[in-house]
């Protein structure tokens, strides 16, 4: 436990003393991450940082849907040019599909979606060249 500050001796001497007796002690030789700069060191501030850190270790964004969806779009591509079969293409491809006309026929607020439904068969015959060669 600390001790008490004694009456009449100033607040900022009697911490003063205190941290001058660990260093003595060897209270600080080995703390970790000693020597190493601090996390997060940026100049700007931004009031919701703890928010937008908390949602990095949470693996999780906030994109407009449209954007969100050509992401997604741009996944099931890569997801279906290295599927194990055509029926896994197909699949992963109608899927991706019913989701861009859903929102190509409700379209959400922000940016524009700017993509067409893939022709499957394009796909199926881009996917079997890819293991072919």
């Amino acid at each position: 436990m600390t001790e008490r500050k004694p009456p009449g001796v100033s607040f900022e001497s009697f911490v003063d003393k205190q941290i001058r007796d660990a260093e003595a002690r060897g209270d600080f030789t080995a703390l970790p991450g000693v020597g190493r700069p601090l996390r997060g060191d940026d100049t700007t501030y931004d009031e919701l940082w703890w928010i937008k850190q908390k949602m990095a270790r949470e693996g999780m964004s906030v994109l407009p849907p449209t954007l969100a969806l050509r992401k997604e779009a741009e996944d099931a591509l890569a997801a279906a040019a290295s599927a194990p079969s055509e029926r896994v293409v197909r699949q992963i491809i109608t899927e991706i599909n019913g989701k861009i006309r859903e929102m190509m026929f409700k379209p959400p607020p922000g940016p524009p979606l700017g993509l067409k439904p893939y022709d499957v068969d394009e796909v199926v015959r881009e996917w079997a060249a890819r293991r072919e060669g």
